[in-house]
């Protein structure tokens, strides 16, 4: 019985001893620290998820908003100086009285260009706006644009009627309000038109033609003795204020291809476009300061063509400053891939 239980005893011992080598050491335990590991490393790689592409006109509503409530100030900004003011009046007016000296050749191409640019102007847009609605299917846009491009028109006649006449200022000059100037509008707002419509790598060739139209436009209601630069400026204002919204809610709506793969995509979206409108407009305002230092202070009565000049630039710098923020918005609300 002795013997027995030892037996017994040791082959509880060896039993014992064993489950405990099984718990400290079990035979699968390379195993599993494998699997933990490679499934960490699978969890991490998971863990990483594609970024999600922002929609079009996403997060940017505030930025609309606050360029679209600049233009506002900055058009009741241009109406009190170059209005309501003695120093604006004189420097408004007499750019429009030296603009006779270029009224030989030039006044009568300008003069031609005008009395062609309102059908110019609708048959472009027109075209561009149908040739892109019908072979995009951008219906949408195509109304919201359409609709924008006529309330800006609308705008700038009610202006017109709304605005009060010239004070007396003891500037010589008609005090009848032609502020804003209608024909800039409509070029303008055409021009904004074609630029909303089309698709994100046209828009920077778009952008800069578009506002090269609607510069040459302004000018020549300068040249023609038809509107002073501040009526140009205003209406660049107005048009900002209107298309600004509206390309907001083209962005929301029409983000399958508003989608922005940054310059040099296409021969249309390369970086010269901005480079030009960029040159232009820093050429513009050499030439405003330049002009400007000829007269001042005290504005010189005794200048030929400073004024002019300019008014010219201001007009220059008005334009393409619009193209070039426009670019520059667009690009940023667009859809990124």
């Amino acid at each position: 019985m002795s013997s027995v239980t030892v037996m017994l005893r040791g082959s509880h011992f060896r039993d014992s001893r064993a489950q405990r080598t099984h718990m400290r050491h079990p035979a699968n335990c390379g195993r599993v620290e494998r699997m933990s590991s490679q499934q960490f490393r699978v969890s991490g790689r998971s863990s990483k998820r594609p970024r999600q592409e922002r929609p079009a006109g996403a997060g940017t509503g505030f930025l609309f908003c606050l360029i679209t409530l600049a233009c506002m100030v900055g058009l009741a900004a241009t109406y009190y100086f170059f209005v309501r003011t003695t120093a604006g009046q004189f420097i408004d007016e007499s750019a429009l009285v030296e603009a006779t000296e270029l009224s030989g050749t030039a006044g009568k191409a300008s003069t031609g260009f005008l009395d062609v640019l309102p059908v110019t102007s609708l048959i472009i847009a027109t075209l561009v706006v149908l040739f892109v609605t019908i072979a995009r299917r951008r219906w949408t846009a195509a109304g919201i644009a359409v609709v924008a491009c006529v309330a800006a028109n609308i705008a700038t006649q009610v202006l017109k009627l709304l605005i009060p006449d010239r004070p007396d200022r003891g500037v010589q000059t008609l005090e009848m309000n032609s502020l804003p100037s209608g024909h800039t509008t409509l070029a303008a707002s055409a021009a904004a038109a074609v630029f909303l419509m089309v698709s994100p790598r046209w828009r920077p060739l778009a952008g800069f033609l578009g506002s090269t139209f609607a510069v040459a436009t302004g000018v020549s209601t300068l040249i023609n003795q038809w509107h002073r630069p501040a009526d140009v400026v205003a209406a660049f204002l107005v048009v900002g204020i209107v298309m600004l919204p509206a390309g907001w809610l083209i962005l929301r709506s029409g983000n399958s291809w508003n989608v922005w793969r940054g310059y040099g995509e296409h021969w249309a979206s390369s970086r010269l476009w901005a480079f030009l409108t960029l040159a232009a407009l820093l050429a513009a305002g050499a030439v405003a300061a330049y002009s400007l230092l000829q007269v001042m202070p005290g504005l010189s009565a005794d200048s030929t063509t400073d004024y002019f000049w300019a008014g010219t630039a201001f007009i220059v710098i008005a334009g393409y400053l619009s193209a070039l923020g426009g670019m520059w918005l667009f690009g940023l609300a667009a859809r990124k891939r």
